[in-house]
C-alpha cells in the first residue's frame, strides 16, 4: 500500500465515523486554536505597541522621576521617594542641552471632568504641556492652532481637545473659540487634534491639553512631578550625547553624589520595547503551556481511538498479513491514520483560532496579526502530536500474530 492510498483510507475512516472523529479532535482543535489565537494577538499587540504606543522615534527620550512602568515594588517605592522634577529643571535642560533639537515637558491629571453647556465628559486626561511637545510627540491638528510660547509664558486659559471631546460634548458644532470647563476652570478651545483611535477598546482621544503653566496653577506645581521630553538632532549628533548632557544637567541640579546613581530615569523607545517584550514573552509562554495541556489531552484521546480502531480491525489486519503485508506496512497505515486525524484537527484549529482572534479584534479592538509561520507551526505541532501518540497503537497493530488475528472475534 502506497502513502496516497493510506491517506485516502484514513480520510474515509474519519468520514465513516464522523461523530467519533469530531469528539476525538476537540482536544487538538482547542490546543491549536489557542496557540494560533495567542500568537496572533501577541504579534498584533507587539506591532501596535511599537507603532502607536511607544513610537517615540529613535531620537527621543524621556526624563522622569521614576520609571514609567516599574518592574517591581521596590523600584516603585524608591521612585516615589525621589524629589519631583520641576519646571525649572525643564528650563535648565532646554537652555543647557546643545545636543537636543527640541526639549519639552508635560504633566497629566487623571480622571478630569470636562463640561460644555449641559454635556459632560468624565475620566478625561488633562495634559499640561509646553508648545515644544508638538514636534516631539508628533501631535497633529484637524483644525485650529497649536499652543504658542505666549500661551505658556502668560499661563493663558487655552486648550486643545481630543476628538472624543468634540464628538461627545460639541456634536455638529465648530469648537474653535468655544469655552469649556475643565475641573471647574474655564478654557477657550483653540485646536482639535486628529483622531488616534482606540487601544484594547479604550479611546486615545478623551483628553484636553492646556499650557503647562496653566496646569500648574490649577493642579499645583509643588505636588506634581513633570516629565522632560527631548529630541536629539539625529544622525549628526547621537542621542547618547544628548542623554549624557541632560544627565549632567539633572545630576547637578538635583545634587546627586558622584558615588550614587541618578535620582531620575532616562527612558528611550528601546527601553519601553524591551520591557514590553519581556511582558509579552511571559504571557506567551504561560498561554502556550496551557495550550500544550489541551494538545496532550487531545493526543491521548487520539491514541485511545486508534487502540479502539486496532481492536475493531483485528481481522482486517490478519487478512492483510495473510496476503503478504509486512509489519512496517501495517504500522505505516495506522501511523498515517493517526497523523491525518490530528492534522485535520490542526487545520480546524487554525481556522477557529484565526476566527476567534479576528472576532475579538472586531468586538473590542484588540490588535491581531496573522503570521504564516504561526499557521505552519500550528499544523506542524498537530502533525507531531498525531505521530507521537499514534506510534503505540500502530506498533500494537503491526505486532499482531496473523493467525490469532484471523481467529479474533469482537
Amino acid at each position: 500500500m502506497n502513502t496516497a492510498e493510506a491517506i485516502r483510507i484514513a480520510l474515509q475512516s474519519l468520514w465513516a465515523n464522523k461523530l467519533r472523529s469530531v469528539l476525538t479532535l476537540l482536544g487538538v482543535v482547542i490546543g491549536v486554536a489557542a496557540v494560533i489565537a495567542v500568537v496572533t494577538f501577541v504579534n498584533g499587540i507587539n506591532g501596535f505597541v511599537a507603532e502607536k504606543i511607544f513610537n517615540l522615534g529613535a531620537d527621543v527620550f524621556i526624563v522622569s522621576k521614576q520609571a514609567s512602568i516599574p518592574t517591581n515594588p521596590d523600584q516603585f517605592l524608591i521612585g516615589q521617594k525621589r524629589k519631583n522634577i520641576s519646571y525649572d529643571d525643564y528650563k535648565a535642560v532646554a537652555e543647557g542641552c546643545s545636543a537636543c533639537r527640541f526639549v519639552g515637558a508635560d504633566g497629566v491629571h487623571f480622571n478630569g471632568k470636562v463640561k460644555y453647556s449641559e454635556q459632560n465628559s468624565s475620566d478625561t486626561f488633562i495634559w499640561g504641556r509646553t508648545p515644544s511637545m508638538a514636534p516631539i510627540y508628533d501631535l497633529e491638528l484637524e483644525r485650529g492652532r497649536m499652543m504658542a510660547e505666549s500661551d505658556l509664558q502668560h499661563a493663558l486659559k487655552v486648550a486643545i481637545i481630543g476628538a472624543d471631546i468634540q464628538e461627545n460634548l460639541m456634536p455638529g458644532i465648530d469648537p474653535i473659540g468655544k469655552e469649556i470647563h475643565v475641573d471647574g476652570e474655564s478654557y477657550q478651545v483653540v485646536g482639535v487634534a486628529v483622531p488616534r483611535g482606540k487601544v484594547l477598546g479604550q479611546s486615545r482621544d478623551n483628553w484636553v491639553m492646556i499650557p503647562l503653566t496653566s496646569w500648574f496653577k490649577q493642579y499645583g506645581e509643588h505636588n506634581n512631578s513633570i516629565r522632560i521630553w527631548a529630541k536629539s538632532y539625529g544622525l549628526g549628533t547621537p542621542m547618547s550625547e544628548a542623554i549624557d548632557q541632560v544627565r549632567v544637567i539633572m545630576r547637578a541640579r538635583r545634587h546627586d553624589p558622584p558615588s550614587q546613581g541618578d535620582s531620575f530615569v532616562a527612558e528611550t523607545n528601546e527601553n519601553f520595547m524591551d520591557l514590553w517584550a519581556g511582558i509579552s514573552q511571559s504571557f506567551f509562554a504561560v498561554m502556550i503551556c496551557i495550550a500544550s495541556i489541551s494538545l496532550v489531552v487531545g493526543g491521548i484521546v487520539i491514541m485511545n481511538m486508534m487502540l479502539v480502531s486496532v481492536t475493531e480491525r483485528t481481522r482486517e489486519i490478519g487478512i492483510r498479513k495473510a496476503l503478504g503485508a509486512r509489519r512496517r506496512d501495517v504500522m505505516q497505515q495506522f501511523l498515517i491514520e493517526s497523523t491525518m486525524l490530528s492534522l485535520v484537527g490542526g487545520i480546524a484549529g487554525v481556522g477557529v483560532g484565526i476566527a476567534v482572534a479576528k472576532g475579538v479584534t472586531i468586538g473590542i479592538g484588540m490588535p491581531s496579526a496573522i503570521r504564516l509561520w504561526a499557521v505552519l507551526a500550528g499544523l506542524l505541532v498537530a502533525t507531531v502530536v498525531g505521530i507521537f501518540f499514534g506510534v503505540y497503537p500502530a506498533r500494537k497493530a503491526a505486532m499482531l500474530d496473523p493467525i490469532a488475528a484471523l481467529r479474533f472475534e469482537l
